[in-house]
């Protein structure tokens, strides 16, 4: 693999004097590896470790601290490892430890019917423009081998990671995206039902992940020139701002590359990584109200409001997202749990900003499928053309309004911006070469001025920001992730209404 740049030399006093302060009080919320002891004297903790001159760098710095390492993150100009705690690297390393990434998904109201392709001035399921020759990567809990998207469904083998979709999640997205409806008549197809979809699983059968299973996986898909989409339906807290967060660092990449990446608002609360980087097209939830009548549209309750941090505007726009019926994993969590009798086998209902973001996956396949468009230009065209409505008005909730598809296919091209093939059919996109230059890592980002010291010093590494009372065994272990918060309690009426 050959490396690509990475951040260039800036003041970020993240780790000197700080680090060893920043890591030894989260050993309440990320434990020790497997084989530390609880007294010995610097137990390893996982992390993510990024240098500005590559991952071979950042692999050379793991070790010579008595780390070790894991995978190699060209994507990121990093590494995965096991880090001693009481390891101090240099100020031109950002370390990130590893933390959990969970499905965004949530209540919706009994019985209440989606009207998707309706609402976004589509035509009916089997006709035109379907996303024909367009991949979408899911980066999901999985996805099972189904009907509506037999002959269009490929796996993509990520280290550690086994094949299937025990959660369920994934699936939902991916029918959401590109389900035909063939088990439905029709009824219940995705928004680009001519589209492949790549399975990129990235978490277990109770739905767990975390940034090193997620960022191996979309290390995996940065090797795929096929790839035109990227949906990653999955929210994270993180402490870093995006410009250093690895997670969004590796999502930017992708879209330099020419890759359109589509990532939830999240449901309540503020704006998370990695809905929060303003680059990349961020979905809040948007309830239907039973009809296709745009009138009476609104922002979902559950829906994160904005702006995120650093003053950033988000969400972008608001698609479809409260009790939408898509293909259900065969033994699944979610088909195992689902309980309207209005919803035919094969098929699962399910709200969140998870589901809104799939329907803006598809909506994006769509409009590939038709031209060439760099990731910006997709961006501008669905936000330029998103509808108002009267409870559409607050663009801290609903960003530009409503997804409106038919809008954005008869609009003309924005100005082209970004990597895009002249040459190569639609759907197809042209990666930029490895190794090239990333405008968004400019010096200029990172001048002293947005990054001194004063932001990135032991204070802000301190106890107070890091205790155990945000890293603790109460949010972040076992009895949050094990399979009682996973299990069928939790994809019954109350989540997938």
């Amino acid at each position: 693999m050959t490396e690509t740049a990475a951040l260039p030399p800036a003041r970020r006093v993240v780790l000197a004097g700080a680090l060893a302060v920043a890591l030894s009080v989260l050993t309440g919320g990320l434990s020790p590896t497997a084989g530390a002891q609880p007294n010995a004297p610097s137990p390893l903790i996982r992390v993510v470790v990024t240098s500005a001159t590559g991952w071979s760098d950042a692999a050379a710095a793991v070790i010579a601290a008595g780390g070790n390492v894991l995978d190699q993150l060209p994507l990121v100009g990093g590494v995965s490892a096991d880090l001693p705690r009481d390891a101090v690297l240099a100020p031109s390393y950002i370390v990130a430890p590893d933390r959990p990434m969970t499905p965004v998904q949530t209540d919706a109201p009994a019985g209440a019917v989606s009207t998707v392709r309706d609402t976004l001035g589509q035509g009916p399921a089997g006709s035109e423009p379907d996303g024909n020759g367009v991949t979408v990567a899911v980066v999901d809990t999985g996805v099972a081998d189904i009907p509506d998207l037999a002959g269009r469904l490929s796996h993509l083998d990520v280290p550690g990671e086994s094949r299937g979709d025990g959660y369920g999640h994934g699936t939902l997205v991916a029918g959401l995206i590109a389900g035909d409806g063939s088990l439905s008549g029709g009824a219940y197809a995705g928004v680009a039902p001519g589209a492949q979809v790549l399975d990129v699983r990235v978490a277990g059968d109770d739905g767990s992940s975390s940034l090193i299973r997620v960022l191996r996986g979309l290390q995996a898909v940065a090797d795929r020139p096929d790839v035109d989409v990227v949906n990653l339906s999955l929210t994270s807290g993180s402490p870093l701002p995006y410009q250093l967060d690895p997670l969004t660092r590796a999502l930017e990449a992708l879209w330099q590359q020419g890759v359109v990446v589509v990532v939830p608002a999240g449901n309540g609360g503020a704006i998370g990584s990695p809905g929060l980087d303003p680059m990349l097209l961020t979905v809040g939830g948007l309830v239907e109200a039973g009809t296709a009548d745009r009138t009476d549209d609104a922002v979902a309750t559950w829906s994160s409001r904005g702006p995120a941090a650093q003053g950033v505007a988000k969400p972008d726009l608001v698609a479809p997202g409260a009790s939408l019926i898509g293909t259900a994993a065969p033994g699944s969590a979610a088909a195992a749990a689902q309980w309207r009798t209005d919803v035919p086998p094969g098929y699962a209902a399910g709200s969140g900003t998870s589901f809104a973001t799939a329907v803006t996956s598809g909506a994006a396949a769509v409009l590939l499928g038709e031209r060439d468009l760099a990731p910006d230009q997709v961006k501008q065209l669905v936000t330029g053309t998103a509808y108002r409505s009267a409870a559409l008005g607050d663009r801290d909730a609903a960003g530009s309004g409503g997804l409106d598809l038919g809008a954005a296919l008869a609009a003309p091209a924005p100005a082209g911006t970004g990597p895009a093939a002249a040459d190569g059919p639609p759907g197809q996109r042209k990666r930029l070469a490895a190794g090239a230059a990333r405008p968004e890592w400019a010096a200029s980002n990172w001048a002293a001025s947005n990054w001194a010291a004063s932001n990135w010093a032991a204070s802000n590494w301190a106890a107070s920001n890091w205790a155990a009372s945000n890293w603790a065994a109460s949010n972040w272990a076992a009895s949050n992730w094990a399979a009682s918060n996973w299990a069928a309690s939790n994809w019954a009426a109350s989540n997938w209404g």
